[in-house]
């Protein structure tokens, strides 16, 4: 069964003469308990797909289906059970007054959970924190602790989907690896379908089983893993950036 399935997807900024076209036609799936990667220079729209399924980037067109069932443009609270998502840079995304307790509880509470002591704790331990960040402010947090603190967030719904925006790459690169490796067991542990964009061929390679290139907009060769790390890619442009990864 697939988790996620887009097709045709269209993206657009403005209107007019002022309008941008950000994703053209975009088309793939991810099967349930996948990883797939969207790979690509910055501007290629990459993060732009991953805003139109969550309901960021409100103009689009063509279909979006989350574990079968058409996602409309207004989206409904049982989506965000489904799907949630892990932004680029964690101190921008935690209220700079709250607390590690309170972003998780109010997540929790939110989301109409019970025991929310109880949750709040298991969350931190499932993200290798434990309790005594518990009642700590982000300013308080190293980077790869509040990204700990972000993906804690992120869990707390139970979401079978999470969308991973460049995920690692505001961080330190000592630090990188711990959340690549923590993301990677979380996945095993939940069974959890990831959708990661990443302009790092070497993080999709370790990460996700398959992946589709972009540029300017479009999707220009959809891959396996394997073919990524036998520089087997067919479309030029997926040859370039291997190239350039080495």
């Amino acid at each position: 069964m697939n988790m996620l399935e887009i097709n045709g997807l269209n993206v657009w900024f403005g209107t007019a003469r002022d309008r941008v076209d950000a994703v053209k036609g975009a088309t793939f799936d991810v099967a349930k308990g996948q990883s797939f990667g969207l790979v690509g220079e910055s501007g290629s729209g990459k993060s732009t797909i991953l805003r139109a399924i969550t309901g960021l980037a409100p103009t689009w067109s063509g279909s979006i289906k989350v574990a079968g069932e058409t996602v409309e443009h207004k989206r409904h609270k049982s989506f965000f059970k489904t799907v949630q998502m892990v932004f680029q840079d964690p101190y921008a995304s935690l209220h700079p007054r709250h607390s590690v307790d309170q972003v998780l509880g109010e997540t929790l509470h939110l989301h109409g959970f019970k025991d929310i002591d109880n949750r709040v704790v298991k969350l931190l331990d499932d993200v290798g924190l434990g309790q005594k960040f518990r009642f700590r402010y982000p300013h308080q947090l190293s980077g790869g602790q509040r990204q700990r603190v972000a993906i804690a967030r992120a869990l707390a719904p139970e979401p079978t989907l999470l969308l991973l925006d460049e995920p690692t790459s505001a961080l330190d690169v000592s630090v990188q690896a711990e959340i690549l490796n923590l993301l990677a067991d979380l996945r095993a542990e939940h069974g959890l379908t990831y959708l990661m964009v990443s302009h790092d061929l070497s993080v999709v390679g370790h990460m996700c089983d398959r992946l589709a290139v972009m540029k300017d907009g479009e999707i220009v060769e959809i891959m396996d893993v394997a073919a990524l790390q036998g520089m087997q890619a067919k479309h030029p442009y997926s040859r370039q950036l291997l190239e350039a990864s080495v």
